[in-house]
């Protein structure tokens, strides 16, 4: 079969699905997996999870099929959300596979899967795999199938790592028709804890919105319901369980800089290691904020595989990225799930008797654009950056060029960086004053458009 070899990514494998991802790819992914552990890794047991996507459930019996057809056992799980599977990674010390693709529109599909004990695969890590996998040169032989259920034990690590004080909060959770829907319920039941549920129904078709809650126009219900509810702030999550997005008691919606500063001043004097981690998209306010309560600021690159693993290899206390992905490690092992990332502002709320609102307007302002996304053919968007980050050079502007190039002026920053889920080149902005974001905007803007029309 002809393999899209577009399909295999920075940090996982994903497309369009029947099209680019269907069940025969998904057969050919199981064998080279099962192989790639057995021969490279020596592991002959890994374990396999997927999510509620409609196309989920055929394409992990393809995957599971490939994999133990290449002599790899197989414990499944079944349907779990992402962080689920990745504690089904850590309780039985294996590697694994995740049928998902997280936040992407409901017709994509694909796998994040592990080499390793400190994060997904990523990188050269997958260009490895890929190469692996077009030389089809599988083992054989004939797993075994374990079937087995994460839940129970899943909730107790919930309940038992989230320590909720007196004060009664109440919470409206969005969970988008995603995944987190078979057990967000129960996990909130386990706390003292005033909450309402929408869009419960697991339905792969996410038919009320796209089930990305950094985008602020997929939360419009919820911000809707913590006002008419006069709820102390909402929760959103993404199709898979790994993302989190904050609405607070206004309405107002909080991005994943914003809420990674109210964990920073909670955590600060908790924790040995003071340095916190963030990805080139954030606010210059997580900035201010880490070096005015005397921590050290470290900004990387955008990705979960590479957040999670740098924060485990340097071992650190806390991170997270601009998308929602936020990872705690000053407690128990770290999931990246965003039911608990809720549930710790959940503990700092019922710990104080203010409002979200208050709490958020003591954090240094800038003018800010979102995430401003570009159709870009994954072809040439990377030259694209490389182009511009060369301009910029020439120009000798200060130049972050860890991911794509974040430049940073004296009065505001542009980033611009290539997207690796997607055809897209994703840039964000800001500055002092709107004036200035506003030419920074045009500035960057016009520079990309012209680079486009040299591949036209």
């Amino acid at each position: 079969m002809q393999l899209d070899l577009n399909i295999f990514r920075e940090y996982d494998i994903r497309g369009v699905y029947p099209t680019m991802i269907n069940e025969q790819v998904a057969y050919l992914i199981g064998r080279s997996y099962g192989s790639y552990l057995r021969e490279k890794l020596n592991q002959n047991t890994c374990v396999v999870g997927h999510d509620n996507r409609l196309s989920s459930p055929s394409l992990s019996d393809a995957l599971i099929k490939g994999i133990t057809e290449s002599g790899c056992n197989v414990i499944d799980y079944g349907l779990v959300t992402t962080p689920m599977h990745y504690y089904s990674r850590y309780l039985n010390y294996l590697y694994g596979i995740m049928v998902t693709a997280s936040h992407n529109p409901k017709d994509d599909n694909g796998f994040k899967f592990s080499f390793d004990h400190l994060a997904n695969a990523r990188g050269d890590m997958i260009r490895e795999f890929r190469d692996y996998t077009t030389k089809a040169q599988f083992l054989s032989g004939q797993g075994t199938i374990t079937r087995d259920n994460i839940m129970e034990k899943y909730i107790a690590y919930m309940k038992n790592n989230i320590n909720l004080g007196q004060r009664r909060r109440k919470v409206i959770i969005d969970c988008g028709n995603g995944t987190t829907s078979i057990v967000a319920r129960k996990i909130h039941e386990k706390f003292n804890v005033d909450f309402e549920i929408i869009y419960e129904e697991s339905n792969g078709n996410f038919p009320n919105h796209h089930p990305d809650p950094s985008i602020e126009s997929n939360l419009t219900e919820l911000k809707k319901r913590v006002v008419k509810e006069r709820a102390d702030f909402g929760i959103a999550y993404d199709g898979d369980g790994d993302r989190v997005g904050i609405i607070d008691d206004e309405g107002k919606f909080v991005p994943a800089d914003i809420y990674m500063i109210l964990m920073i001043r909670d955590l600060i004097g908790k924790v040995n290691k003071k340095t916190f981690l963030y990805d080139v998209k954030c606010t210059k306010a997580l900035e201010d904020e880490i070096n005015k309560l005397g921590g050290t600021p470290l900004i990387y690159r955008t990705g979960a595989s590479y957040t999670q693993a740098k924060l485990k290899e340097d071992d650190l206390p806390f991170g997270g990225e601009y998308s929602g992905h936020i990872y705690f490690r000053d407690r128990d092992t770290d999931l990246g799930s965003g039911i608990y990332a809720g549930l710790r502002l959940l503990e700092i709320m019922s710990k104080n008797n203010y409002k979200l609102s208050d709490m958020i307007r003591t954090i240094n302002k800038y003018s800010s654009t979102p995430e401003i996304k570009v159709q870009v053919p994954d072809t040439i968007k990377f030259q694209i950056i490389e182009n511009m980050k060369n301009y910029c050079i020439g120009q000798n502007w200060p130049v972050n060029d860890i991911d794509g190039i974040r430049v940073n002026f004296s009065n505001g920053w542009a980033l611009v960086r290539a997207s690796n889920t997607g055809p897209n080149i994703t840039l964000r902005f800001e500055a002092i004053d709107t004036q200035t974001l506003n030419n920074l905007k045009n500035i960057f803007t016009n520079l990309l458009n012209e680079n486009l029309k040299l591949y036209q």
